[in-house]
């Protein structure tokens, strides 16, 4: 890995470590956070985890990080990283069920289950880059217009060897994409019957 992608892959997991790490100070907050301190707040702490720290630490605590968790999907970085924009809007539950479903097929068959390799259409199989155009027009018709652009970077990234995998798949899906998704989904429909059971309430005769 040269230099140069050693140092955007830091500078990446740098920013997706402090963008984590606000996200949980805001589930933890009973008010909105507002944008300007959370801004301040990712900055100082994306210079926190680029930096090494001397002492013990050899490297960065964002290489620590990675050499766990390995690189992020493009996709992953960049929902990630809008979720904290001041004009950051749900997900919709189309795209969520559409990653599950692919997750839930795909990582079996990737690691041995079946004859079937899905893994190995990512080195250039012009199949999965149609199929990914496909789910890039279907949520612009959705109206989900940041789909579209945060799967054209994926695509882009990709075409110019962005992160050291030369695999689509590693573009557009990693486990941490898949077990938000998954977990996301019943946690929708919890909300969606809690809703539902409030509203039935209010208007309750009596």
């Amino acid at each position: 890995m040269t230099p140069y992608l050693q140092l955007i892959a830091l500078l990446e997991m740098s920013l997706s470590c402090a963008i984590v790490l606000i996200i949980l100070l805001q589930k933890l907050s009973s008010k909105e956070i507002p944008f300007a301190i959370r801004a301040l707040a990712v900055l100082l702490l994306v210079n926190l985890f680029f930096w090494p720290l001397g002492m013990s630490l050899e490297l960065p605590l964002s290489a620590y990080v990675r050499g766990v968790t390995g690189e992020l999907s493009i996709v992953t970085m960049l929902l990630l990283w809008s979720s904290v924009l001041p004009s950051a809007k749900n997900i919709p539950s189309g795209f969520k069920v559409s990653v599950a479903v692919i997750a839930i097929v795909f990582y079996p068959l990737a690691l041995g289950l079946g004859m079937l390799d899905p893994y190995a259409w990512g080195y250039g199989s012009i199949g999965l880059l149609i199929a990914t155009i496909f789910f890039a027009v279907v949520c612009g018709l959705a109206g989900w217009t940041k789909g579209v652009w945060i799967l054209s970077f994926a695509i882009i990234a990709w075409a110019t060897h962005w992160h050291e995998s030369s695999n689509l798949w590693d573009y557009l899906l990693d486990p941490f994409l898949a077990i938000w998704t998954l977990l996301a989904i019943p946690n929708a429909i919890y909300q969606k019957r809690r809703e539902r059971a409030q509203s039935g309430y209010l208007f309750r005769a009596g």
